[in-house]
């Protein structure tokens, strides 16, 4: 990334955070000076930060459940959608079999009846008949054709009598991994609701100005990691350039920054965090696995160093949230409900690794080149 391209995100990411500090907890990566703590009024005992530390814990403990929970409900709609498109392709298949069978039972009659209307004299009981022996060699080749034919047709109804009996087992089969899908999104959607409502309930304790309070707990806890992982020099390892296709998914995910945090959501108007990923790269060209877990079990993981605006960063040792590297030691991600989409530093959260959509392709390299053509 130039200069200038640099200068700017940290300017945007300097906005974002000052003016997201309250609204977005846990965000921003550059670190701000906290104010005093207010004082309490006469009487009134205002819960020390310790005690608000523990609130923000279990705050934090509650949402990662959510996000687990969500990333179930993902997968489960997800297969749903994909034993949907199974069961309507065989679908398709029985009834072109049932065309096709029908089409044979009729010429297995046609043929039936033109045997019967010859009278079913045997071969030799013709020839005794027959005047012209030359005659009754004729007759008798087309016979064994039409016995060749007829046991042709004969085997072609029993394969396609086998291949609908066999369409039929895969369709119920899959009907019942359907109908499992289903109650496991509803158990999902159970899960997430509860740990949401749980969550909301806590906040909903809390005082506006132990609001505050517990926003610049949140923040100081994202900003201290940050600190951490970019102590490490590791920002000065970073150099990667991002692919066409790269800049296409970064685009799409900084310019939704703003718009709310929704479970199972995929946008356009709300994310969940694997959500914003997954369409980011629909929008540059490539489908990716809807979840952040799937995300990181089937994408190649590029070791930290060698990441590029595009990759996504997989957080916790479960693999429960996503964000997309924008350069600069940030990501776009979808925190949580009751926040929006957001820019952060990407050591703010613990790091499990970091996967490519777009393996195999470099920075104006054979894939960037194709796409140049192709546009």
């Amino acid at each position: 990334m130039g200069t200038g391209k640099r200068g700017w995100l940290t300017a945007a990411v300097t906005v974002v955070c000052a003016v997201t500090v309250l609204a977005v907890p846990g965000t921003a990566f550059a670190a701000p000076t906290p104010p005093p703590p207010p004082s309490a009024a006469p009487g009134v005992s205002v819960p020390a930060d310790k005690d608000l530390e523990a609130v923000r814990k279990k705050l934090d403990k509650l949402y990662r459940a959510a996000a687990v929970a969500t990333d179930a409900y993902n997968a489960a709609e997800e297969k749903a959608e994909q034993q949907s498109a199974e069961i309507d392709r065989l679908a398709k298949k029985i009834a072109k079999g049932r065309e096709r069978l029908a089409e044979l039972n009729a010429r297995a009659g046609a043929a039936a009846a033109a045997q019967y209307r010859g009278g079913g004299l045997p071969p030799e009981a013709r020839l005794m008949l027959s005047d012209d022996p030359q005659e009754f060699l004729d007759g008798a080749g087309r016979v064994r054709q039409g016995q060749h034919a007829t046991n042709g047709l004969l085997g072609e109804m029993t394969r396609t009598q086998q291949d609908l009996e066999q369409y039929a087992r895969d369709a119920d089969a899959q009907w019942k991994k359907l109908e499992a899908g289903r109650e496991a999104k509803a158990k999902a959607q159970k899960s997430i609701e509860k740990q949401i409502e749980a969550a909301e309930k806590v906040e909903s304790e809390l005082e506006k100005e132990e609001k505050e309070r517990l926003a610049r707990l949140e923040q100081q806890a994202a900003d201290e990691a940050q600190s951490t992982w970019l102590s490490s020099g590791i920002l000065g390892d970073i150099s990667g350039k991002a692919t066409k296709r790269g800049r296409k998914a970064v685009a799409y995910a900084t310019a939704q920054i703003g718009k709310p945090y929704q479970w199972g959501a995929e946008g356009p108007k709300t994310y969940d965090c694997s959500g914003l990923t997954s369409q980011a790269w629909i929008s540059a060209g490539r489908g990716i696995p809807r979840t952040s877990q799937a995300q990181w079990r089937q994408l190649e993981r590029v070791d930290i160093r060698e990441m590029r605006p595009g990759d996504l960063v997989i957080y916790f040792d479960d693999a429960s949230h996503v964000g997309m590297y924008v350069g600069d030691g940030a990501i776009v991600h979808a925190p949580r409900p009751g926040r929006a989409v957001t820019l952060a530093g990407a050591g703010s959260m613990p790091i499990l690794g970091v996967v490519r959509p777009d393996p195999g392709t470099g920075a104006g390299g054979v894939q960037d080149a194709a796409d140049a053509e192709a546009n």
